[in-house]
């Protein structure tokens, strides 16, 4: 038997970054850009905002009318009116204010804004009981943005903050990156679809393929799922071919068996060049792990058991998924600082993922080891991250501080 030859996870990620391109991108309208990756740099056409506003409801004045007041000598102003909102604001003289409210445009000669709370009017008398600085509670024209600023780099996913951006700029389409399709594939002749009632011995319910493509979804792809392949490599190889020409990228779920691990690496080669570029990765879960470009798209296969293939997918998936749609690549989840409870061991030379339960505490959160066999969906239900022990280390100790990855 063929002894893995495995490459280390950091090497992995800079193999994909250096393998795979973008797809193309298209222009799709403001309302549906969600969730997209930009295609090209975006500049401010205009500034944001294009008018000097107020940030809070109050009396838009010259500051330098207001200095030394205070509560016991206040300044007294002339108001000579209200600044209607969508409206031009009128002009003031020394001496004058005008009520404006919040996000309104102030008078051309104002330069700050008395909150109302700090003012007292009498008629047309406004008295003003503390001082403002100028510019206080005041946004300039192009504070937020001047015309010609990069507002958003390309490569950048486009998020609700993104999309209220553009439409402050009255950007109605943006160009974006395609978004990948993504085919999947179980392997085994021992996995059967997993809404089957009843199973015969040695049957198993094919659990990786729902919670694959519910993973996939959430990174923003099109799913496309072609069933169980049977061990029968004719087959295995003609029915790869044909999901190869429909999707962007394709996924093996399975093949941890000498047999059908044979068969993913060889279809792999014989898919497009230059076919297997990693024969495992120094990792665990997820150490038998294939990755190949064929034809330049990726084709990824997963470890069987079901922890592996998330934690591998959760990794070198999203990595993909990240270059394809030129997404700046990101190596990090969401985390917390916790300190572990228990010792955990490791072998040095390989990143080791290990799958733990988060727990308050008086002093903070308790990061508890969830200890089981990769096959074993169990320990992935328990667990609320992961915590990473790289290669260099031989393990960690009760009591230390960690750092922990949100499972999502």
């Amino acid at each position: 038997m063929k002894l893995m030859r495995v490459t280390a996870p950091e090497d992995v990620l800079n193999i994909i970054s250096k393998q795979f391109a973008p797809l193309e991108f298209h222009k799709v309208s403001l309302e549906k850009a969600g969730g997209y990756t930009l295609g090209k740099t975006i500049n401010a056409p205009e500034n944001v905002p294009d008018f000097n506003r107020s940030t809070v409801d109050g009396y838009a004045v010259k500051a330098s009318d207001t200095f030394g007041a205070g509560e016991g000598i206040p300044a007294i102003l002339d108001n000579i009116g209200e600044v209607l909102m969508g409206r031009v604001a009128p002009s003031i003289k020394k001496g004058q204010c005008c009520l404006v409210h919040t996000g309104g445009m102030l008078p051309e000669e104002a330069d700050a804004v008395i909150m109302i709370e700090d003012t007292e009017l009498t008629g047309t008398m406004m008295q003003c009981f503390r001082q403002v600085a100028p510019g206080e509670n005041v946004i300039h024209s192009g504070e937020d943005l001047k015309k010609g600023d990069v507002a958003l780099l390309k490569g950048r996913r486009l998020r609700s903050p993104e999309i209220g951006m553009l439409a402050s700029l009255g950007i109605s389409e943006v160009d974006v990156h395609r978004k990948p399709v993504v085919g999947f594939f179980s392997t085994g002749d021992e996995l059967v679809d997993y809404s089957k009632t009843e199973l015969r011995p040695g049957q198993i319910r094919d659990s990786n393929a729902p919670a694959l493509l519910y993973l996939a979804k959430q990174k923003g792809t099109t799913v496309k799922y072609g069933g169980i392949l049977p061990d029968q490599f004719e087959v295995f190889l003609e029915k790869s071919r044909s999901m190869l020409d429909e999707v962007d990228f394709l996924v093996f779920s399975g093949g941890s068996s000498v047999g059908t691990r044979d068969y993913t690496a060889r279809t792999i080669e014989m898919l497009g060049k230059p076919g297997l570029l990693v024969e495992g990765i120094s990792i665990q879960p997820g150490k038998p792990t294939l990755l190949g470009s064929c034809d330049g798209k990726p084709v990824l296969g997963l470890p069987g058991h079901p922890v592996s293939a998330l934690n591998i997918f959760a990794i070198f998936g999203k990595a993909i998924i990240d270059c394809l749609t030129a997404r700046e690549l990101r190596h990090f989840r969401p985390s917390v600082k916790a300190v572990l409870a228990r010792n955990i061991s490791s072998r040095s030379g390989r990143t080791d993922y290990v799958r733990v339960k988060l727990e308050e505490t008086p002093g903070g959160l308790s990061a508890i080891p969830v200890f089981g066999r990769s096959g074993m969906l169990r320990t992935l239900a328990e667990a609320d991250g992961l915590l990473v022990i790289e290669s260099a280390k031989e393990g960690l100790s009760a009591g230390d501080s960690v750092e922990v990855e949100i499972w999502d």
